[in-house]
């Protein structure tokens, strides 16, 4: 028989089978066949997977800066340091009031705050010690009437003189305490100045001078209602049925 027309591409029996070649891996490296290692020029031709270009305006991986370390813990801030004590008042001591305190006893309190001298004085004994004040002390200036509102004492307001001597040329306060509604004999006759001072702590605080010849509003109108130096009467507080009725708009237009 004649002889099996072969394949051109068969080797020669005997001979033995090229390896087929294997696809390369994905990294660009020929697939070593199993079982064995890869010989030098396999390892020669092992090449790294190159690095892609860095995008516009980004620094390469080896300029960026390095991460900021971790915050320190905050230490333990120190307590505020104590407030200092402030001014307090002490015992005033004068011929003036040791004469008063052998009269009136404990209806008169001398003290000094600051170097500003004041006699704290029984509401009974006002009238009274403010005339001699003028009289044998000669404290003929009636510098001021004024008050302060303490909503949360049972006597409310400390009402106050402010009283200057000129022969002695000095200055003293004296106060007194009453409760929200009781009145004050007016000292419009013990300084002619009293007037209208009187008059702007009745427009203010409703506090009444019994005795002033002409007791009425100063700075508001005569039917305003309220007094607005209380600490209960708002900043912005206005009486809107005066201002509606007389001014012919809402109170804060």
């Amino acid at each position: 028989m004649p002889d099996e027309t072969k394949s051109p591409s068969s080797p020669p029996e005997g001979e033995p089978k090229p390896a087929a070649d294997k696809p390369a891996s994905p990294g660009g490296v020929k697939a070593t066949p199993s079982g064995s290692d890869a010989s030098p020029a396999q390892s020669a031709e092992t090449k790294p997977t190159p690095e892609k270009p860095a995008a516009a305006g980004q620094k390469p991986a080896a300029e960026a800066k390095p991460a900021a370390p971790p915050a320190k813990p905050a230490a333990a801030g120190h307590p505020a340091p104590p407030k200092p004590a402030g001014p307090t008042p002490t015992p005033w001591d004068a011929p003036l009031v040791a004469k008063f305190k052998r009269e009136y006893g404990s209806g008169i309190n001398a003290l000094t705050y600051l170097g500003q001298n004041y006699l704290e004085v029984d509401r009974s004994l006002i009238s009274e010690v403010l005339e001699r004040l003028r009289d044998e002390e000669q404290f003929d200036y009636c510098v001021d009437i004024t008050a302060v509102h303490n909503p949360k004492r049972e006597k409310q307001f400390d009402v106050v003189w402010i009283l200057y001597s000129f022969p002695r040329n000095q200055r003293m306060r004296v106060k007194t305490q009453i409760a929200d509604g009781e009145s004050l004999p007016s000292s419009v006759s013990v300084w002619a100045t009293a007037n209208w001072l009187e008059r702007e702590v009745f427009d203010m605080f409703g506090i009444k001078f019994d005795g002033h010849p002409d007791l009425k509003r100063i700075l508001l109108p005569d039917g305003w209602k309220g007094f607005p130096l209380r600490k209960d009467y708002g900043i912005l507080q206005q009486d809107n049925e005066w201002v509606q009725i007389n001014l012919g708009i809402e109170s804060g237009q």
